[in-house]
């Protein structure tokens, strides 16, 4: 049940199991949680109610996102440790943040100025891609990586439960309009939550799943299974990484290329 915020904007590099050497950046509050998914497997734990007049969780500034990502990046030069990857990620969904468009071209400023090989990659719910500033955005970046949990509603309900009114018909027609320059996650894992069973891996879940990336044609597929605590506890469980690699030799039928990690 135990679950982690990062404390700074800027934080790593780490190892990432799907991204390589990673040197992360939360745009979100540091001691707080901003997400329009409440999602039952995520490592940040719950998303709380907002609370009016509470000024403890205010977003960093771009001015100050930029300072915090350029001084890591001369440390990080002097030191002579390169990243793979920046990857927007942190305490929440970072698209939420309103600078967001104008952070995403500083970072690639700064990218080419420090360390040109690397990539810059976004961990996105996908809920602001309607939004054609946040879409052009993603499409600057080298790794746009979207979550879809699902291809029905009602899972997407009980896995992500979002705060937004979610339609993953219409999802799917945004995710389209990035005409394959974007890559999907999901995560994929069973068990029961508040009476409701969990399994997104059933013949149903997989063969309307498979249908949607056919009509979305990512240029790569990320597939996992929760590794850490989860807010909803010991009733989530991971899914095994055969079942993972089944899954993705469908996908790989599709000339997907597909990424699996457990």
């Amino acid at each position: 049940m135990s679950t982690f915020l990062f404390d700074s904007i800027v934080f790593g590099p780490v190892k990432s199991r799907r991204l390589g050497v990673s040197l992360g950046i939360n745009l979100l509050p540091l001691n707080r949680k901003v997400c329009n998914f409440n999602c039952i497997y995520c490592e940040c734990g719950w998303t709380p109610e907002a609370t009016p007049g509470n000024t403890s969780f205010l977003l960093p500034s771009r001015t100050e996102v930029y300072i915090a990502l350029e001084n890591k990046l001369a440390e990080m030069k002097i030191k002579g440790l390169a990243p793979d990857v920046i990857t927007f990620a942190g305490n929440g969904e970072p698209t939420l943040h309103p600078e967001f468009p104008g952070i995403i071209d500083d970072s690639i400023e700064l990218r080419n100025r420090y360390f040109p090989e690397a990539g810059i990659a976004v961990l996105s719910n996908s809920t602001r891609i309607s939004i054609p500033e946040i879409r052009e955005a993603l499409l600057k970046t080298d790794q746009n990586i979207l979550k879809l949990d699902s291809a029905f509603d009602f899972t997407v309900r009980i896995h992500n439960q979002p705060s937004v009114n979610v339609k993953v018909r219409e999802l799917i027609a945004d995710l389209q309009k990035f005409r394959g320059r974007l890559i999907i996650q999901t995560l994929f894992l069973r068990g029961s939550y508040k009476g409701n069973m969990i399994d997104n891996t059933t013949p149903e879940e997989i063969e309307a799943w498979l249908k949607t990336l056919d009509l979305i044609r990512p240029e790569e597929v990320m597939i996992y299974t929760i590794s850490r605590d989860t807010p909803a506890g010991e009733d989530l469980k991971k899914v095994p990484l055969a079942d993972l690699n089944r899954i993705a030799g469908q996908v790989r039928r599709l000339g997907i290329k597909t990424q699996v990690s457990d």
